[in-house]
């Protein structure tokens, strides 16, 4: 939605309906908070990586990094997730014959990527007691789910776009905002996705990346092989335009063909690929490797490549993710 990154007219006339979502929002809060609605713990620690935004805020690859600096510290990681984008029904624990289109593009993503135990559903509070109940874990990541207070929770990373911030400071559907910018004031970490103006001292992540991958043979080569094709670059995420400007901050020729997020690619789309160079998010390709792989479409796909990312964090971050998991490991054993 553009005009919830300006305050514009469109956005002012929605305005009454941003302070009913916020005021509902901070009621339900107070309600779980206050223990009038009942929410459940675990005995282990659960942290949220969630924003206070919809979407695009790029806080899978952070997740994704927070998986294996928690294993390089010796923990056992779990993953839960909504699973956007899937069918799942009930709870489901992924395996590997499981299709993007089933059980989410992003927990297919974060399952291929780390592989830590990760259970989608609705219900964050049974997904989380799925996972325990079939896996060893020390630690559970929910992806998303800042919002989901019936699921109690040890510590709360919120992330942001660091150049789109909090959009035009609006709830919605004037605005991007989920809950109110305060909201911000009571997690235990404020991560930036990029580097942002101000504070000084934040705390923010860059995306590395240094090679393309190609979908239907795993070939890998640099980044700059492509520098000479003509590239149609396909992004079904939550800010498109990230990953286009990256691609010609490298000096790619490229077109740009943008789909909304969690985006289920048809047999039609993918062969309308044929006999192109492609260049796709990661994200995207979990959905339409299989595919190709398995040749059951028809159609020149050799050139169809994808550019796997890896969220690198600054000194500060390092340093408070340090201080913010002893914190979570004293609670536990106290």
């Amino acid at each position: 939605m553009n005009y919830w990154y300006s305050q514009n007219p469109l956005a002012w006339l929605s305005w009454p309906l941003s302070l009913l979502f916020c005021s509902i929002s901070f009621i339900r809060r107070f309600c779980y908070r206050s223990g009038i609605l009942k929410s459940t713990g675990f005995n282990i620690p659960v942290v949220i990586v969630g924003n206070i935004s919809v979407g695009g805020t790029g806080k899978t690859p952070l997740l994704i990094s927070l998986c294996r600096y928690l294993e390089a510290q010796g923990k056992k990681v779990g993953v839960v997730s909504r699973g956007y984008g899937g069918r799942v029904s009930g709870v489901k624990q992924l395996a590997d014959t499981d299709d993007a289109s089933e059980v989410g593009d992003e927990p297919c993503l974060i399952f291929q990527r780390t592989g830590c135990p990760v259970v989608v559903g609705r219900d964050r509070v049974a997904a989380v007691d799925q996972l325990l109940k079939n896996n060893d874990c020390d630690i559970v990541l929910s992806d998303d789910g800042l919002q989901h207070y019936r699921l109690q929770r040890q510590r709360e990373i919120a992330v942001i776009d660091a150049k789109r911030l909090h959009g035009n400071g609006f709830c919605l559907p004037a605005g991007p905002l989920r809950e109110r910018r305060r909201r911000l004031q009571s997690v235990d970490l404020v991560v930036y996705n990029g580097e942002p103006h101000k504070p000084a001292d934040a705390c923010f992540y860059t995306l590395a990346f240094d090679v393309v991958i190609n979908l239907q043979s795993g070939e890998q080569q640099p980044l700059s092989f492509l520098q000479k094709q003509k590239l149609l670059a396909v992004a079904g995420i939550g800010n498109p335009q990230r990953f286009f400007d990256v691609l010609t901050r490298q000096s790619l020729a490229i077109d740009e063909r943008a789909y909304s997020d969690h985006y289920h690619y048809s047999d039609e789309d993918i062969q309308s690929w044929s006999g192109q160079c492609v260049l796709m998010t990661e994200k995207d390709a979990v959905k339409c490797r299989r595919r190709v792989r398995q040749k059951k479409i028809s159609g020149d796909f050799s050139q169809l490549w994808y550019l796997p990312v890896t969220a690198v964090f600054n000194d500060r971050l390092e340093q408070s993710l340090g201080e913010l998991f002893t914190a979570s490991s004293a609670g536990e054993e106290a």
